[in-house]
């Protein structure tokens, strides 16, 4: 077996200790991170408008996870390819084209919601397009990222694309709600999305052009991405924790189909009050995503990486329970406070073991992970309308807790082969 790559838990490594926003002081950072809120901002949008619409266009769960569905269709499809294109062509250029592609979508869905000519299933190719731009979007801008980061401050960078991700589940649902109430309606919903695209893409123009990477006309996409997939397979810690994140979105996520059910038919809202819900998911996301930012560069990224996972188990428990709008409210901020840190600490666990030359394929295996989720959306959907929403929350919470118990006790057992290694213990004390 290969190797462990070098990882940067050691004194000598944590002897630089950034604040909170010590890599927002780099000015190329600053201005991608400021076009990545304007993008994130967008695609939170579009959760809760894609899901309403469709909802509203049809009136069924299984109306919902077929939207959900097309997208992690997508990105199930495309996701690893993105992820190795990331590692060969400039980084900027794909954020500018996916980017460009999202807002030209939008664009196209507002207008056919604006002529009444939208229908589901057309929304769903909709959905198709922006998953196929996201799989090529999100591994190159944390690619880009950790490239253009100061190297001491690479995992706070990371965390701090997750702090603009949790601030934007703030303003996005918010966005979405006052639009949505408006006179605008959802077609302006739409219009608003793309116009954030675009300004995302107007902020990369600020930006050096980056570069090809010098031998990749030397080799296939596919050689690459199978490089890649050898690459996290043979070393054991970048395995455990890309299953460990996939398994838990997969299994958790799809939370997001059930709520506008839930919402509807057992707490007596109208389905579009879950922008409110949202607010309090994202609140809590972003707490939780400030303090991973202060970690993410500390030896205890990874142990609180596995316990955001459990809070986040043990909140949906609470959703499924809960006989108010009031009280999912409050289960929604612990949900958004364990998946929020979550997702904030994937990428700087996984960067502080990965070489920079592997980012891309390696952040675009994580990403396989919403694609899994949308591959779930429809048996979800189908279930949650055959069973009920409160059923299939209480499923999601027990999976979610055991995938954490298992990748615990798997990373505690190769942090004591490691620890034995760097002891000089023989292989069978190890063993």
């Amino acid at each position: 077996m290969a190797a462990e790559p070098a990882r940067s838990d050691g004194p000598a490594a944590h002897s630089v200790r950034p604040g909170t926003f010590s890599a927002l002081r780099d000015r190329n950072f600053r201005k991608l991170w400021i076009g990545t809120v304007a993008s994130y901002v967008a695609f939170f949008m579009s959760t809760i408008v894609q899901s309403v619409v469709a909802f509203e266009l049809s009136g069924t769960n299984r109306a919902v996870g077929a939207v959900v569905f097309a997208q992690g269709l997508a990105m199930a499809a495309l996701g690893p390819l993105g992820g190795a294109f990331a590692d060969r062509w400039p980084k900027r250029r794909i954020l500018a084209l996916s980017q460009t592609a999202s807002a030209l979508v939008l664009a196209a869905l507002a207008s056919m919601l604006a002529t009444g000519t939208l229908t589901v299933p057309r929304l769903a190719v909709g959905t198709l397009l922006l998953g196929a731009g996201l799989s090529f979007l999100a591994p190159a801008r944390q690619a880009f990222t950790a490239e253009i980061a100061p190297a001491q401050a690479r995992g706070n960078a990371i965390a701090l694309n997750q702090v603009a991700l949790t601030g934007s589940q703030l303003l996005g649902p918010a966005c979405a709600g006052l639009l949505l109430a408006s006179p605008l309606g959802p077609a302006g919903a739409y219009a608003a999305m793309a116009a954030l695209y675009a300004l995302a893409v107007a902020m990369l123009g600020f930006l050096s052009p980056s570069s090809a990477r010098s031998d990749a006309a030397g080799t296939h996409v596919l050689s690459d991405l199978a490089d890649g997939l050898r690459y996290v397979w043979t070393h054991a810690r970048l395995r455990v924790l890309v299953l460990f994140f996939v398994s838990v979105v997969m299994t958790g996520f799809p939370y997001v189909t059930v709520l506008p059910g839930l919402v509807e038919n057992e707490l007596g809202r109208n389905a579009d009050t879950i922008s409110g819900l949202y607010l309090f998911s994202a609140a809590g996301g972003l707490g939780a995503s400030l303090v991973a930012a202060r970690l993410a560069d500390t030896r205890f990224g990874q142990p609180l990486f596995v316990a955001t996972a459990g809070i986040f188990a043990a909140a949906l428990a609470a959703l499924s329970s809960v006989s108010s709008y009031g009280g999912a409210a409050a289960a929604m901020l612990f949900v958004g406070t364990g998946f929020g840190g979550f997702q904030s600490l994937n990428g700087t666990v996984i960067v502080r073991g990965c070489e920079p030359a592997y980012f891309g394929r390696v952040f675009s295996l994580t990403m396989l992970a919403f694609a899994g989720f949308g591959l779930m959306g429809l048996p979800i959907g189908l279930l949650a309308d055959a069973l009920g929403e409160r059923g299939v929350l209480r499923a999601m919470a027990a999976g979610v807790a055991c995938v954490c118990a298992i990748a615990a006790l798997r990373l505690r057992a190769i942090d004591r082969r490691a620890a034995g290694s760097a002891a000089g213990e023989p292989a069978s004390a190890r063993n």
